[in-house]
């Protein structure tokens, strides 16, 4: 829930321009979502799948909101979000099966 918060609070954040980062909006978009997804993913609770498609939707819901704060709304970042959230669960996936391989039988 924090980690939704903080993306919310930076998204919605009115700004003159964007503050300079390494790496491209993009990526910090793909990053952002990759970390709220992950730790679903790792846990995998029955809805967890719901969460993913309700992460994707919010994020749609923030770039329609943005042009009313200051920002821009685009699609590419909706994109991006939609390519964190998938990342983060073929991540959580690798790691998920690398530590039930360890486990002893």
């Amino acid at each position: 829930m924090a980690i939704l918060t903080i993306i919310t609070f930076f998204s919605l954040l009115p700004l003159h321009a964007l503050p300079p980062a390494p790496g491209t909006d993009k990526i910090h978009h793909c990053i952002a979502y990759a970390m709220l997804m992950l730790p679903v993913s790792l846990r995998k609770p029955a809805n967890w799948k719901i969460l993913g498609l309700a992460f994707i939707l919010y994020s749609g819901a923030i770039e329609l909101i943005q042009p009313f704060v200051n920002r821009y709304g685009e699609w590419m970042d909706l994109f991006a979000n939609s390519v964190g959230v998938i990342c983060a669960v073929i991540i959580a996936g690798m790691i998920n099966a690398i530590i039930s391989a360890k486990q002893p039988e």
